[in-house]
């Protein structure tokens, strides 16, 4: 003879059903958050490396044409 119930074994049976799928889900959850957090990372170090990269041509362009005025001076 069971310990309990045949109702009480398959609300015990449905909750343990219901958790794993909660728990499996939260588990989906926290590893699309690491990747779109990782994602903006990379994004983020990318958008910095091309506004140093295109400061850096500014500047090279400026010094450039500063020294052709100083030649034709």
């Amino acid at each position: 003879m069971s310990q309990y119930s045949k109702p009480r074994e398959q609300a015990e049976s449905a909750f343990t059903k219901v958790q794993s799928q909660l728990m499996a889900r939260n588990r989906v959850i926290e590893e699309i958050d690491t990747m779109a957090q990782a994602r903006e990372d990379k994004t983020s170090r990318l958008k910095n490396a091309r506004l140093a990269r295109e400061a850096d041509d500014r500047t090279r362009a400026t010094a450039a044409l500063k020294s052709r005025r100083a030649i034709k001076a």
